[in-house]
């Protein structure tokens, strides 16, 4: 069995857009519905290249299987500003983190530190 987990794989860091967004709330994601959604009060200006309303769930789980959902069905269109969403699978026994840089990022395997 393989867990599926959201990164972003372009500068620019991971975001979604307010369509994914909206898409998140119909399905009763809980952190999507509590965000406050700033595109209400300016639904015409939330083209896909406006920033500032397409940087939404940026505290939502990366396995959350609401958010795979989502990122499954819109494809590109689930993309926040400057993001390139991509889906990766891992096996589910693995203890995982996200590592990134410069807003690219990657799953990798957590292991134990001592100091």
């Amino acid at each position: 069995m393989l867990k599926k987990i959201v990164i972003n794989t372009c500068h620019g860091g991971f975001s979604l857009s307010h369509k994914a967004f909206l898409r998140l709330r119909e399905l009763g994601q809980h952190q999507a519905l509590a965000e406050v959604d700033t595109g209400r009060y300016w639904p015409s200006a939330c083209r896909s290249d406006e920033p500032s309303l397409n940087k939404c769930g940026m505290g939502i789980s990366r396995d959350d299987s609401v958010l795979v959902r989502v990122v499954e069905e819109l494809g590109s269109e689930a993309n926040g500003h400057c993001a390139s969403l991509k889906i990766v699978e891992i096996p589910t026994d693995i203890q995982w983190d996200i590592e990134g840089k410069h807003g690219v990022e990657r799953v990798r395997e957590a292991h134990r530190e001592w100091n």
